[in-house]
């Protein structure tokens, strides 16, 4: 038996395969690279590389930790909010008395969170569809019956006859609800200042989902005792639900003379930021108050759409004829916003957050590694230290088979 010329280089290479993969291996699970370090003593680095990682540190600790609760995560919360007014108005208009309760001022009536309470109003009675003249205020005045044709003007209050009433009034007919209103004139002061002591009662229950937890701003120690006496104060009572609407316009900033008479909008912040690292009782909601649009500044008369108001009519019949009686309505109208998030602890979080820390450190080795290579006298010397620089050198022709790594073991053993 004897090997053939052609079978000996056969095995000789699939040899050498097997044996640079067993290196390989062998290599990748039983050596470990490390950069090479540069220890230089400088004064100046030395003390440019500490500052910066102390303001690293400073960082990571007083931020991310401290005030952005890094280690935590959150969740934002899912709610309603159920509100009740209560008070009785008075009013005397030219001799006539009425009682105003909740059902006539606020609007709508369901107890949203976003509602209006009427403080001024403008009435007109005994409406019902004939041909009349245009009020006095209204752009629609007339020489000729050509000024009246048939139309409707946007800003007017019926359809045009085509007449004008040139021995009365000097305004167009129109076919509308007669008497047609005349707005030209708002009550001043308010009919309904008595609203300044209406009570406003909140309820607000929120539920984060992603900790399983449920709060209402009734919290631990307010009880059906403690709810018909307290009014809410921001020092004595700050969990009590009850406001009063003269307490909430002067903390939102306005004037309430003067947002009653045109009407305004307020926001009412119900903010309930929680950290269930603690006990939930701890969790309690803050309120605060925004002036929105209204009067607070008095003394700019060229405001636009100053106020807030709407129309609304009573239907009803008399005579076997349709009737209504028309309300200009001018009110507060409130909306409350519920603002909420909680925290809690997370593992994972706080790993990124140290993390993210960690490889904030390297900027410090950036900023020392460009001092030294490019602005101290002896960069060069360094960059020398630094960066280990090796020229090819084409002793053998490299195996096939053979890594570079065996190349420069054989060629330290012959230097040896």
């Amino acid at each position: 038996m004897y090997t053939s010329g052609v079978e000996r280089p056969s095995l000789q290479r699939s040899s050498k395969m097997k044996s640079f993969i067993t290196n390989t291996l062998s290599d990748f699970f039983f050596e470990y690279e490390t950069p090479r370090q540069v220890l230089v003593r400088s004064r100046r680095v030395g003390v440019v590389c500490r500052l910066i990682q102390l303001g690293v540190l400073a960082y990571i600790i007083g931020w991310v930790f401290i005030y952005e609760k890094g280690y935590q995560s959150s969740d934002t919360a899912v709610g309603s909010v159920l509100t009740k007014m209560k008070g009785v108005g008075y009013t005397n208009v030219t001799g006539e008395e009425r009682i105003w309760d909740v059902a006539d001022y606020v609007f709508p009536v369901q107890g949203d969170s976003s509602f209006v309470v009427m403080t001024n109003y403008i009435m007109t009675k005994g409406q019902k569809i004939e041909k009349c003249s245009e009020p006095p205020n209204s752009k629609n005045r007339c020489s000729s019956d050509a000024d009246c044709e048939g139309r409707s003007e946007r800003t007017g209050d019926g359809h045009m006859t085509g007449k004008c009433l040139v021995n009365t009034t000097k305004m167009c007919e129109v076919l509308a609800w007669c008497p047609v209103e005349d707005d030209g004139s708002i009550p001043d002061p308010a009919l309904l200042m008595s609203a300044e002591n209406f009570t406003l009662f909140i309820k607000n229950t929120i539920n984060f989902p992603a900790y399983g937890v449920t709060r209402c701003n009734l919290v631990e120690g307010i009880d059906n005792q403690y709810i018909k006496s307290c009014l809410y104060d921001p020092k004595t009572a700050p969990l009590c639900p009850i406001f009063r609407l003269g307490d909430l316009v002067q903390m939102s900033g306005f004037n309430f003379a003067a947002i009653a008479k045109v009407g305004g909008a307020i926001g009412i912040i119900i903010d309930w930021t929680c950290n269930l690292d603690h006990d939930q009782s701890d969790c309690k909601p803050i309120y605060s108050f925004h002036g929105l649009y209204g009067n607070p500044d008095e003394a700019d008369t060229a405001r636009a759409s100053v106020g807030y108001n709407f129309r609304y009519a009573k239907h009803y019949m008399e005579d076997t004829q349709e009737k209504r009686t028309l309300l200009k309505v001018f009110g507060i109208r409130f909306d409350i916003i519920v603002r909420s998030v909680a925290r809690k602890f997370d593992i994972i979080p706080t790993l990124t957050a140290i993390g993210s820390g960690v490889g904030i450190f390297g900027v410090a080795t950036v900023v020392c590694d460009l001092i030294l290579l490019y602005l101290l006298p002896k960069r060069e010397f360094y960059n020398n230290m630094k960066f280990k620089v090796t020229e090819t050198m084409e002793k053998e022709p490299l195996d096939e088979f053979k890594s570079e790594k065996e190349v420069s073991k054989s060629d330290s053993a012959e230097g040896s």
